[in-house]
This record gives C-alpha cells, structure tokens and sequence, in this order.
C-alpha cells in the first residue's frame, strides 16, 4: 500500500526539495520561478539565482516560518514530489497571462484567492497519485490559511494523449477534479481554468 504525506515546504529540508527537482531538465533549471519572475528579468537569471529565490520563498528547514510557498509530498520516508500554492497575487507572470482571465470578470488584486501553478514529480515516482495528493492537500493548505477560493489553471488531457513535462506542469484537469475542483472557464482548446469557492463547500 503507497502511503504518501504531505507538508508545508518550511518543515521540509532544502536538500529533499532539490532531491525532488533533480541535477537536469525543466524542474531543475526552472526552480519554479516561471510564475514569480516577470518575463523581461527571467533570461537575466541563472539557475543559481532562481534556486535562491525558491529557497526564500519556501523557508524550507524553517518550520516556525510564517509563510511557504509550496508544499512537499513524501513516499514513506522519500521526497518525490512538489507543489506551489500561494496567493494569486504572488505570482506576477500569472498576474499578466490571458490563460486566467479570458472571458471572466476577476480582479487580479484579490488576495483571498489562492492559486495551484506547478508540480514537480520526481523520476521514478510517476504514476504513483502524488500529484493527487499535492492538489488535495493545497485545498487545505489555502482553507486553513484564509484563503476565500483556490484556483489551477491545468491541461485538459485526453486518453492516450502524451504530453511533455514542460505543459503537464501545471496538472491535468482530471487531478483537480478528484480534489473537488470545478471548470469555470476554458480559455483554450487545452487549458482550462478549476477553482473551489470555499464558501460554497
């Protein structure tokens, strides 16, 4: 039986949350900055840089911190994936992209509403309902949290579709659904906007 837990990234070690995004590809050279770093400073960062924004933002071996921007899954004892939720608001790249905002009157300055923007699996690990796991546990994160709703903005899948890491990043609708998740906008033929109001549940 898988048994996989999740905490707040600050009760976490920084050396698990590199673990989990490994020494190559798109989590590592990434570090989950695509949605914090406007577009005209990204090109100007390193990897260096952008793993010391993360750890910042994370607080990661520091669990007395008041705020984390993630929240790391373990597989008994093994760290294998990674989610980032926070305030809408925290995420300037998100603040500026049409993909939310198509055909919905929103404000974008509202900071009771949280968003779930990336998730990392790590190799090996895949297939194994951490994300699911991620994306349950952001709902609570963001509930006892203040949060006044939740949102994702994943990719609408089909069966026996593939689909590289750089788009399934933002999660497959199907995951947000079985936290309770509804569609409230489409914007694009493969991106499709989920939210929890928490004061409809």
């Amino acid at each position: 039986m898988v048994t996989i837990t999740v905490v707040p990234a600050n009760e976490a070690s920084w050396n698990d949350l590199q673990t989990i995004f490994g020494e190559r590809g798109e989590a590592h050279r990434c570090q989950c900055q695509w949605f914090k770093v406007p577009a005209a400073e990204w090109r100007a960062l390193s990897v260096e840089d952008r793993a010391e924004g993360l750890r910042a933002q994370t607080e990661c071996g520091y669990p007395d911190a008041g705020t984390t921007s993630g929240l790391i899954a373990y597989l008994d004892d093994e760290p294998v994936g990674w989610c980032a939720v926070e305030p809408r608001t925290e995420y300037p790249r998100l603040l500026r992209s049409r993909v939310p905002w198509s055909g919905r009157e929103e404000s974008r300055t509202d900071e009771t509403v949280w968003a779930v923007t990336c998730f990392v699996t790590r190799t090996g690990f895949r297939r194994q309902g951490v994300s699911k796991a991620l994306t349950a546990a952001a709902v609570d994160f963001a509930r006892k949290r203040g949060a006044r709703a939740i949102e994702g903005y994943p990719i609408a899948t089909k069966p026996g579709q593939e689909f590289s890491w750089g788009e399934l990043y933002v999660g497959s609708r199907s995951t947000f659904v079985a936290a309770g998740f509804r569609q409230v906008s489409r914007p694009t033929e493969r991106r499709v906007v989920m939210r929890i109001d928490f004061d409809e549940t």
